[in-house]
């Protein structure tokens, strides 16, 4: 057998700069994510970044979440939006703090601790005051934990080894010196007025705490009768009023007209079978209400007809009486007759033109009364804290307008039983309104009249801290327009409004788990009276002190009154106060604990941000603004950051019963927190965002878009040095051009983290890495990265490469901040290395280019054209690849034409070969309609396929080595 001598051409394939990268496509986050936490734990990275000198501090001031439940989609939006504006300042040159905190007081902890003692069978009033706070103290400080590694596994930065409780000694002794400002400053008062009151839950509500849902009430029609008027047809008519609120009419104490409706007389001609009007019955009803009473009576056309005008005057001299007066068991109880005059907020919209008053349920009426200073005679207390009737009330003692698990109780009903019994209703129904409930228990509320303690926001403040306003209101409003930026801007609107419109604000509560309201009331004095409330700075000091060693528990020891008013007056002359404060004061006042006496907090006090939902502009953004107001006469805030709601896919509202909740913990097990953080930096978060698998598979989509992007680069500078790196001066137009936009880009970045834009900064960076690089810069340059020598081109190639690297990394860190953590250590791995440790770097003005990237916008218009053309002839298998194509470019500019020639245009079409003529176009060229005066005429490149970078070329095969090109052959010698 005789040896083989046919000659073999090599394999060049190793002779290829190829990439070179362990950085692997498959991320595998839920498995790796736990390791760089631990990494940035033991290095300390947030520490480390507090060392960093002559920076310009920054803080987010955390609005606490509640300490009672695993976290929810809500909270996993809240704080990675709030750890992007974190970290992105950090990176562009601030010294940006983050304290997390908690919210530890408060109802719904009280709550918990009542239901297991319920379970028990244990009684919480038999439980000594400070044993129960104790059991409430410790379910709050395990919440606390749980929450803590929740948040940091979602890769949340910021001080976690000393975040800020509301619970804390401190923060306790400081709510109570917050709130002594308010004793001091002459704006805390004790009043008794209705307020939003939940029977479940014993306690008054803020209008932060109360949510709205359809409930179906009972609604009926109720005639007062008419005992006392100048004209004889109205003497035995009937007034008619309208409530979805029967239990309130036992409080009634009166009736109010609109001034300028007008109402009639109407009479009733005939019945149908059961009807509750009688033939010959009046009625008086504004003439816009009329049909719609008599249609609710069941009485149809010609049953009852209109007699005549009712003025205004005649109004005014009716009496009315109660249609329980008289009955039998009342003891005189709605007797005397009620009052009846004109009201502003009466109208005739719906209803009956009448609006029957119980002032002790309803502001409107309170008001009104308290104007005329008719009070004392109008408020009742007919409703226990538990809302049921007093004992002693004649026919309904007793009766439940809630039971305790919030269902409906037996005091409507009763009610409206007896209205029947003694002819006082005309008509009943139920209707579905928006109605309030307590967003803790879920169990509608009630108004109800209870001596509250207030903070009065249009009293004059005696502070002296009067540059934004004498009062809390003033302070507030003007805040709003002379300090504050809103993101987005109608955040500014809604709190606005809010604030102008709002009541007094009631501090106190009737629980036990809070800071009490450190204050002392005189025995026997009138609340009126000037030395009703003890105010004494001593004292003042005694209680904080004793706060600050003991906690707010100190309140409650056996002594405390003695120990505290000391000599500074007759302890047995006054009364303790043992209502606990809002826990929005609570949270309203963490700017005092944590950004005024903190050493990682402000020198004046104020938070750069506050950034939170929008429910909070009638929660934290408000009570925050209120107290502020009172205590340092400004907003504790330069910037509001508001975000919406998170919804299903199709865009309901989550909720277990439907089965549609996202759980962060699933998210993050299934996909990986970068993830979800990837989907947040996706979303407008200033508006609602929708999430669901769908949405989280096209996420996952764009993140490995965006790691491929990564491995690349990774790869192609995996022996890059300072040695090789090139003056941008010197570099081809192509490298100039990116330069040019990586010039644009980091000023679109520092503009959108400076706004807290993340989506326009996550999208401008991402259409940059996956069109600008991946799908044209890359294109262009793989051919040589991978086949040149040591070339110039090659060496500006990787030096863009290596800029490129730096930028994306910083830039992206902020929202993937495992993924560039783990970039960056590929490259540069050591113990104290981190992504998170590094500045976005300064971009030289002088890469701005205008001109070039006007002339580079007209390259890639040509350039679309002929990979279109040649896409065709893919597609028709005339061609396998790009390079085995010299297409013919026909171009209609000289301009353009001239652009194209001044450039190496084969390299950028990734063509073998290409001509470009201004001949005209030939009918069979290829052209895109959106880019006239373009053709390309396809035409095969000849020659033969070089074996090292695969065009084909004609001087393949003349060279020292087999079967390659001239560039191939240089690059191999």
């Amino acid at each position: 057998m005789c040896a083989d001598t046919t000659t073999q051409t090599p394999d060049y394939k190793s002779t290829l700069n190829l990439p070179k990268t362990d950085f692997p496509m498959r991320a595998g986050l839920p498995k790796r994510e736990p390791e760089w936490l631990e990494r940035w734990e033991r290095i300390g990275v947030y520490d480390r970044l507090r060392e960093k000198q002559n920076r310009t501090p920054f803080t987010l001031h955390d609005g606490p979440p509640y300490a009672n439940g695993h976290l929810h989609i809500g909270h996993a939006l809240n704080k990675t939006i709030k750890d992007m504006i974190v970290r992105s300042h950090q990176m562009m040159g601030f010294d940006a703090r983050y304290v997390p905190g908690w919210d530890c007081h408060g109802l719904p902890i009280e709550w918990k601790i009542e239901e297991q003692y319920r379970a028990k069978g244990k009684d919480k009033d038999e439980v000594p005051i400070n044993d129960f706070r104790a059991e409430c103290r410790k379910f709050a400080e395990g919440w606390v934990e749980i929450q803590r590694e929740e948040f940091k596994r979602l890769g949340i930065t910021g001080n976690w080894a000393d975040p800020y409780l509301t619970m804390d000694f401190h923060a306790e002794a400081v709510i109570a010196a917050e709130f002594q400002k308010f004793l001091m400053n002459g704006t805390l008062y004790q009043g008794s007025k209705p307020v939003m009151w939940s029977p479940v839950e014993q306690t008054a509500l803020a209008e932060a705490e109360v949510e709205y849902h359809d409930k179906e009430s009972f609604t009926i029609w109720v005639k007062f009768a008419v005992s006392e008027a100048a004209a004889a047809d109205l003497n035995g008519a009937y007034v008619v009023i309208w409530t979805t609120t029967p239990w309130t009419i036992p409080s009634n104490k009166g009736v109010v007209y609109g001034q300028d409706y007008d109402y009639g007389l109407y009479e009733i001609t005939g019945t149908p079978d059961e009807s509750w009007a009688n033939v010959g019955d009046r009625f008086i009803l504004a003439d816009k209400r009329a049909g719609d009473v008599m249609s609710r009576a069941r009485l149809e056309d010609g049953m009852w007809k209109r007699v005549r005008d009712v003025s205004s005057d005649e109004l005014a001299d009716l009496s009315l009486m109660h249609p329980l007066a008289g009955v039998e068991g009342g003891n005189g109880e709605w007797d005397q007759p009620r009052d009846f005059r004109a009201a502003p907020f009466v109208t005739d919209e719906d209803g009956t033109g009448f609006v029957h008053c119980a002032p002790s349920h309803g502001m409107d009426e309170f008001e009104l009364y308290r104007d005329a200073g008719m009070l004392a005679e109008v408020i009742t207390y007919n409703v226990d804290p538990d809302g049921r009737f007093r004992a002693d009330l004649p026919l309904f003692g007793g009766k439940a307008i809630l039971k305790p698990n919030g269902k409906e109780g037996d005091a409507n009903k009763a009610v409206i039983d007896k209205l029947v019994e003694v002819g006082g209703l005309l008509a009943r129904g139920k209707i579905k309104h928006s109605y309030p409930h307590s967003w803790r228990s879920k169990a509608p509320v009630i108004y109800r009249n209870t001596p509250q303690w207030f903070a009065a926001i249009d009293k004059t403040v005696g502070d002296g801290l009067d540059t934004y306003g004498t009062t809390i209101r003033e302070r507030a409003l003007n805040s709003i327009d002379q300090l504050v930026k809103w993101t987005p801007k109608t955040g500014r609107n809604r709190l606005y409004s809010m604030i102008e419109a709002r009541p007094d604000w009631v501090l106190s509560r009737q629980r036990a788990w809070g800071v009490p309201l450190t204050c002392f009331v005189k025995k026997g004095a009138m609340p009126t009276d000037p030395d009703y409330l003890l105010r004494d700075g001593a004292v003042n000091a005694r209680i904080t002190d004793a706060f600050e060693i003991e906690g707010a528990d100190a309140w409650y020891a056996e002594g405390a009154k003695e120990r505290f008013i000391g000599n500074a007056a007759d302890p047995e002359a006054y009364e303790q106060v043992f209502d606990v404060l809002d826990v929005w004061f609570d949270s309203g006042s963490t700017h005092s604990f944590v950004l005024r006496d903190r050493a990682d907090g402000t020198a004046d006090g104020i938070a750069d941000v506050y950034m939170e939902g929008t429910d909070q502009h009638r929660g934290w953004f408000h009570s925050s603004m209120l107290q502020a107001c009172g205590t340092l006469g400004r907003a504790p805030y330069r910037n509001v950051v508001t975000h919406g709601f998170t919804l299903d896919e199709k865009g309901a509202k989550m909720s277990k019963s439907l089965g549609n909740t996202i759980v962060p913990d699933t998210v993050v097990k299934q996909y990986g927190a970068d993830i979800l953080r990837l989907w947040v930096a996706q979303t407008d978060y200033t508006s609602d965002q929708r999430i669901g698998p769908e949405i989280l598979k096209g996420v996952a989509d764009s993140y490995r878009r965006l790691r491929n992007t990564m491995r690349f680069m990774l790869g192609s500078l995996n022996d890059f040095s300072d040695s090789d790196r090139m003056d941008p001066a010197e570099m081809p137009e192509l490298e100039r051009w990116v330069l040019h936009r990586v010039a644009e880009l980091d000023e679109v970045v520092r503009k959108g983290y400076g706004a807290f834009d993340f989506q326009g900064v996550f999208q401008a960076v991402f259409t940059f890495a996956t069109v600008d690089l991946s799908a044209f810069y890359f294109d262009i340059r793989k051919d040589a990265l991978y086949c040149d020598g040591d070339t110039e081109r090659r060496r500006a190639a990787r030096t863009v490469l290596d800029i490129l690297f730096h930028r994306l990394t910083t830039w992206l860190a902020p929202i993937l901040v495992f993924t560039m953590e783990e970039v960056w250590l590929e490259r540069f791995p050591g113990d104290d290395s981190s992504v998170h440790l590094t500045d976005m770097p300064e971009t030289p003005a002088e890469w701005r280019n205008a001109a070039l990237a006007a002339k580079w916008s007209e390259i890639r218009k040509v350039r679309r054209v002929v990979t279109a053309a040649l896409e065709v002839q893919r597609t028709d298998k005339v061609i396998g690849a790009s390079l085995e194509a010299a297409p013919v470019v026909h171009v209609r500019e000289a301009d353009v034409l001239a652009v194209l020639k001044s450039v190496p245009f084969d390299d950028i079409c990734i063509t073998s070969a290409i001509t470009t003529t201004s001949d005209p176009s030939p009918a069979e060229a290829f052209r895109l309609p959106e880019i006239d005066g373009v053709g390309v005429v396809f035409e095969k490149a000849e020659g033969e396929k070089c074996q090292r970078c695969w065009k084909i070329l004609p001087d393949v095969g003349r060279h020292d080595h087999t079967g390659v090109c001239d560039r191939c052959d240089a690059a191999l010698n």
